[in-house]
């Protein structure tokens, strides 16, 4: 029988909706000042104006390890990139994945591990892109933190397939596709822009994400690190 009182959509844990409910409304204000539909004329640069105080400069990192100074402007830049994207088909690319991931993510780990996992990814690529000396484009939106997510949901199923059995690399199928279609895009804008093109690089934060929300789900995950411990004992007793 169906059931008229089921929602309409799938509930989301609570904190994926909290990490996702900033960035939607941030596209939605851009979106509405760019049509003219709120802030008048002055809303359409709201986009830029947001770039310049959220997105995340490489060059600025670069700087203030050179001098040894931390203005707090420039380490809020390092998680507040996600808030702000290219375009609205971006975010809605970003959000949607997000969403997918995180509930999945958010139904077997505990809330304040998605956040960590969410922080941490953000976090990590920002420091992997600026070690990639050529970078200089500002990094921004939340492919990062979606790939972070993407790394927690490898190893649930990694988990999972070790458990039953099953061949484990299956679990990297997914982060091996998006990779691999991101190299392709890198070679091919890599030899036509050349190497100065620093949103060529972007791929190794997103790389970075996903090794950070891997590892960290070792230790996240409900029972991950006894998990671990047991399964070395149990190979070297083989």
């Amino acid at each position: 029988m169906q059931d008229h009182n089921a929602p309409p959509l799938n509930p989301l844990p609570p904190i994926v909706w909290i990490l996702a409910l900033p960035m939607i409304a941030m596209e939605l204000a851009l979106n509405a000042g760019a049509s003219g539909m709120v802030g008048g004329p002055a809303a359409i640069g709201w986009r830029v104006q947001a770039l310049q105080t959220l997105a995340f400069a490489p060059d600025y990192l670069r700087q203030m390890i050179s001098l040894h100074q931390y203005p707090v402007d420039g380490l809020w830049r390092m998680i507040s990139y996600p808030l702000v994207h290219t375009d609205a088909t971006q975010a809605i690319f970003v959000v949607v994945i997000f969403l997918a991931l995180g509930k999945f993510v958010g139904e077997v780990f505990h809330w304040w591990a998605v956040l960590a996992i969410f922080l941490v990814a953000t976090g990590t690529g920002a420091l992997a892109y600026t070690a990639v000396p050529v970078t200089q484009t500002a990094l921004i939106g939340g492919y990062p933190p979606v790939y972070g997510m993407i790394g927690a949901y490898t190893f649930i199923l990694w988990v999972r397939l070790s458990g039953s059995g099953g061949n484990q690399l299956r679990a990297f199928q997914l982060i091996g596709f998006l990779l691999g279609f991101q190299m392709v895009f890198a070679v091919a804008t890599l030899a036509w822009y050349g190497s100065e093109a620093g949103a060529n690089w972007t791929w190794v934060a997103d790389l970075a994400g996903f090794a950070s929300g891997f590892v960290l789900s070792f230790v996240l995950s409900p029972g991950g690190w006894l998990r671990v411990v047991a399964r070395i004992r149990q190979r070297d007793q083989l």
